[in-house]
């Protein structure tokens, strides 16, 4: 109710990089830390952590991912750091991680040769599959059930110039997701490994995060770290909103580096680099599903697909004559 002062604030040992509420438990936080420490809070015990892994069998780098698993107990999680490593956790029990994974895209399951993890996706309704988004532009799919390390590493994406800063599924359409990086936004097909299968013109300024809407599959927001700050709002199928005009609405003085959407999907906060939250209300038209639409979007998304793996294939004959010559 009073905007300018917090109702709780938690103390860490370390700055934290990432912070995520438990789905099962709302007073329950987990915490990646700058120094490589995972830590959990539970709002009703107070400021201060509950317990706190260990700096021996941590990250040895910030934090940059941390996500809840869907576990019976609701105590399970895992984090990913750019120290190249994964690693899971169960909160009751910080003393160590219950499994690791080294980022190693050669899957000799090297530590020396790991990707930088910036970014970690997982997706609830698919329990065994996650993504890392890397320092190096890289998205790496993995499967955590595969038998032994070197078959976790299932496929990579490539198609940044720097870190991915975002990283998430299509809520309606799992299968398609978005990355931001360097200057713009991409949308992928799991099915297309080579190239993605949408993306926005190259901007000026440097994105730096990016989300789908919970309620329109077409519509995503992204931040970019120019003055003013914009919140940028693209991506509409062809024909579906020919009235309305997408116009980037300056959010504060400061650059933007980061943006959540609430559930429902009408409201979204922004972090600036300075510290500075500004919530802002969606406009009702684009949170409301229009007539058709997701018919609409499914068609433009299974188009695009088809076009770049006819593209692949014409590429990779291409390359078979090459070598023959």
């Amino acid at each position: 109710e009073i905007p300018n002062k917090p109702e709780l604030v938690l103390k860490p040992s370390s700055p934290i990089v990432s912070l995520e509420y438990n789905p099962k438990d709302s007073h329950v936080l987990l915490g990646g830390c700058y120094n490589g420490q995972m830590a959990y809070w539970d709002t009703r015990k107070g400021c201060f952590p509950v317990e706190v892994s260990t700096v021996e069998v941590s990250h040895r780098d910030p934090v940059y991912g941390a996500v809840w698993l869907q576990s019976k107990t609701g105590t399970e999680c895992f984090s990913a750091s750019t120290d190249g490593q994964v690693l899971w956790w169960d909160i009751r029990k910080l003393s160590e991680p219950t499994e690791k994974l080294a980022l190693d895209i050669t899957r000799k399951g090297l530590l020396e040769n790991a990707l930088g993890a910036v970014t970690l996706e997982f997706e609830p309704t698919m329990p065994t599959k996650f993504m890392v988004g890397t320092e190096q532009g890289i998205v790496i799919a993995c499967n955590r059930k595969a038998k032994n390390p070197t078959e976790k590493i299932t496929c990579t994406y490539s198609g940044h110039h720097g870190p991915v800063y975002a990283l998430a599924r299509n809520p309606f359409y799992p299968k398609i997701f978005l990355t931001v990086g360097d200057w713009t936004a991409r949308i992928w097909s799991e099915e297309i490994r080579e190239s993605p299968i949408m993306w926005t013109k190259y901007h000026l300024p440097y994105l730096t995060d990016g989300c789908w809407s919970s309620q329109r599959p077409a519509v995503f927001f992204t931040t970019r770290v120019d003055l003013p700050p914009s919140l940028v709002l693209p991506c509409f199928p062809h024909g579906l909103m020919p009235h309305l005009s997408v116009l980037p609405p300056q959010v504060c003085d400061e650059p933007l580096s980061c943006l959540r959407l609430q559930d429902n999907g009408s409201v979204v906060g922004c972090g600036s680099k300075l510290g500075t939250v500004t919530v802002l209300e969606i406009s009702s038209g684009f949170c409301t599903l229009q007539k058709n639409e997701k018919a609409l979007v499914n068609a433009m998304f299974e188009r695009e697909t088809r076009r770049e793996k006819v593209l692949e294939a014409r590429h990779r004959e291409m390359r078979l004559k090459e070598r023959a010559k």
